[in-house]
């Protein structure tokens, strides 16, 4: 026979008690137990500690889970040796258990900083979108503004026609001549190419002396292409040119995109 502190230790009272051992082993411990008043209490402990559990889960009355009763009878079948010492299957289930909740807790974690970060994202393509509505609904005014505007009766309207550098290149010019003011609508200019700038003159004939009225620098061939000048001068033909960034003194004739000439009043 076994010492009794060797059966405690291994575990193998609590499987003898769960009744998961083979039928040949139940039988030699159930013996084993019969003969050993210490492996005896020991497993009253671990039957009473399951009808605890029984209890707790399934209120009402448990129903007898002794198997030592069911396996004492004489039977002489050698007890399979034990030859290390095992953790019990309750502390087993206490750590999986423990485990398991640590496992969700970060799981938890995980899926909710996926979540803040999702709805940090949507928070922010709202706002984009509401700048980029914002913005449209901008350019819509004041286009609206100036297209009220170029609609007036005593405007002068000079159509810009191409130059050789840009045959399919167009522009307009409507100019209050009472105000001073001069709307350039660019729609027919291609987008200038990086480091350059459209720039408008006003011109006289004889002799032919150029006078900037300004540099279009927020040109944007998707967005607002009426841009509002001052032009207090006595202008007998507009003309458009590509210059640097910043503009010229002087217009460069050779990048001349467009040209018109005021029609006699």
């Amino acid at each position: 026979m076994k010492n009794s502190q060797t059966y405690i230790d291994s575990g193998v009272l609590e499987l003898f008690v769960y009744g998961t051992l083979p039928e040949e082993e139940m039988v030699e411990i159930a013996r084993e137990v019969s003969q050993d008043t210490a492996l005896q209490q020991e497993v009253v402990e671990i039957e009473n500690h399951l009808m605890h559990l029984a209890k707790a889960a399934a209120p009402g009355e448990p129903k007898d889970v002794s198997v030592l009763r069911k396996y004492l009878k004489d039977n002489d079948t050698k007890v399979i040796p034990l030859s290390r010492k095992q953790t019990p299957i309750i502390a087993f289930m206490g750590w999986a258990a423990a485990i398991l909740l640590l496992a969700g807790i970060g799981y938890l974690y995980t899926e909710n900083n996926k979540l803040e970060d999702r709805i940090v994202d949507t928070e922010r393509e709202l706002l984009l979108q509401e700048g980029k509505t914002q913005v449209a609904e901008t350019n819509l005014d004041q286009t609206r503004g100036l297209l009220n505007v170029i609609r007036k009766q005593d405007l002068i309207a000079v159509p810009l026609g191409a130059q050789a550098i840009a045959p399919e290149a167009y522009a307009s010019v409507y100019w209050d001549k009472k105000s001073g003011k001069a709307y350039i609508d660019v729609k027919g200019l291609p987008e200038p190419p990086k480091g350059k700038v459209y720039q408008v003159w006003s011109l006289t004939l004889e002799p032919l002396t150029p006078t900037s009225i300004g540099v279009l620098d927020q040109y944007d061939a998707s967005g607002n292409q009426i841009f509002e000048l001052s032009n207090p001068n006595e202008s007998e033909a507009f003309g458009i040119t590509l210059e640097p960034e910043g503009g010229s003194a002087s217009p460069t004739l050779e990048q001349l995109y467009t040209l018109g000439v005021v029609a006699a009043s």
